[in-house]
């Protein structure tokens, strides 16, 4: 933790590799917790005291009842499904309009812009992305033509703007020829309950709090969603999300200079998924892909899709930690492979042309991957609470991809639950 620094929590893989509960673990040492991209897509998954709870929009640090949490201008807001997650923590006896800030530069998803995702996916057939659907990319869209509608805009003028930007988004569903606005007047109805209830939240110039709160010397966690594969300029493009999920994003999103950045959290799963479609070169398509998805619980947080499986690739990861300048690694649910007999990770990359490289191509879609076998550890681990008592395997494999990687593994989770995290010495 630096204090008067700004630590960022990020995805090395393709998103959903725990990062939700690495926030809430690492939240006690900080004053604030910030989210700086993404949308109601990244579902968080949290587990403690025999409750579970996914997080779309709201930051993980809102379960440490002193922390103030930020939703940063980086982020795209859908005021329905805000205010669904924050009456469902509301219920569950959170506490959120005190500590929760939003910041008016934080795009609004409207209700069109969930049509016109579909409509827009639709349109390109067998090309589609693959997205949720949630409405995201058109909102950034939206935003980086100049035609956007913001957090700040409910707060003057607001139903003249929102005719406007409504008129605009139908105009553009008929050029598309889209006719299904089935259930769209309940949408809408909700989504305006929806502005209502995040007008009771503190609406703020976020850029000018988060560099107050450094000059203050207070500890700050930025939170990132989705992966650095997903990164709409360093991932596996076309197949990506609309943001910069990568650290620069972080300064972006947030409005703070990159010498304040200060430890760079990267999380990896101990083997590697993927959510939709797009290149993925240690898939596996067998059993053993298979059990994965099953011993992990390899299923969306938000949408429930069957994430597909593989093993841990260190091409990618060496590339992740590159771009993203990780500082630390941090490696979840190495307890989905206590069972296996042996373990493979992907060492470098053979293309088409015959060629091996341990360096991160342009394109991955026709990449073979080079594989490093490893015995595994065959010891249940769940219950271990120090880094004493891993098996002589599991301890191999760790420094294996320490030196692979180059760069050091902090912390180790066994588990879903808070207590199942190991921190090193």
């Amino acid at each position: 933790m630096n204090t008067g620094k700004v630590d960022v929590l990020l995805g090395l893989q393709w998103g959903d590799e725990g990062k939700g509960k690495v926030v809430d673990v690492l939240t006690p040492r900080y004053d604030v917790v910030a989210r700086f991209q993404g949308g109601p897509n990244a579902g968080h998954t949290l587990e403690f005291e025999g409750q579970k709870y996914v997080l779309r929009s709201i930051p993980s640090g809102i379960f440490q009842g002193d922390k103030v949490n930020i939703i940063g201008n980086g982020v795209v807001l859908a005021p329905d499904l805000f205010m669904d997650e924050a009456k469902d923590l509301e219920k569950s006896g959170h506490e959120l309009t005190s500590r929760l800030h939003i910041s008016k530069k934080a795009h609004l998803i409207m209700p069109t812009h969930r049509i016109l995702d579909r409509a827009i996916e639709a349109a390109k057939g067998k090309n589609k992305v693959g997205t949720t659907g949630k409405g995201i990319g058109p909102t950034y869209t939206d935003k980086v033509s100049r035609n956007g509608l913001r957090v700040g805009d409910i707060l003057e003028n607001f139903d003249q703007k929102y005719a406007a930007h409504k008129e605009r988004h139908m105009k553009m569903l008929k050029a598309l020829g889209w006719t299904d606005f089935e259930g769209f007047d309940e949408v809408e109805k909700k989504w305006m309950e929806g502005v209502e209830y995040l007008r009771r939240f503190h609406i703020v110039d976020s850029e000018h709090e988060v560099n107050k709160l450094l000059r203050d010397s207070k500890s700050i966690l930025c939170e990132g969603a989705q992966g650095t594969m997903l990164d709409v300029d360093f991932g596996s493009y076309p197949f990506v999300t609309s943001s910069n999920t990568i650290c620069a994003g972080a300064c972006t999103g947030l409005g703070i200079g990159p010498n304040k950045i200060g430890n760079v959290y990267g999380i990896m799963k101990a083997y590697c998924t993927r959510v939709g479609a797009g290149p993925f070169p240690t898939e596996l398509f067998d059993e053993t892909g298979k059990k994965i998805r099953d011993l992990g619980h390899e299923y969306g947080a938000v949408t429930g899709r069957e994430r597909r499986c593989g093993w841990i690739d260190l091409v990618q990861l060496r590339y992740s930690i590159m771009v993203d300048g990780v500082t630390e690694l941090i490696m979840m649910k190495s307890d989905v492979l206590d069972g296996f007999d042996t373990i493979k990770a992907c060492v470098a990359y053979k293309l088409p042309d015959g060629t091996v490289t341990r360096d991160f191509p342009y394109e991955i879609d026709n990449v073979e991957p080079v594989y490093k076998e490893l015995p595994g550890w065959k010891t249940d681990m769940t219950k271990f609470t120090s880094e004493d008592q891993f098996p002589k395997a599991f301890a191999d494999y760790i420094k294996f991809l320490e030196d692979e990687l180059e760069t050091r593994i902090g912390i180790i989770s066994i588990g879903p639950d808070r207590d199942q995290t190991i921190v090193r010495k």
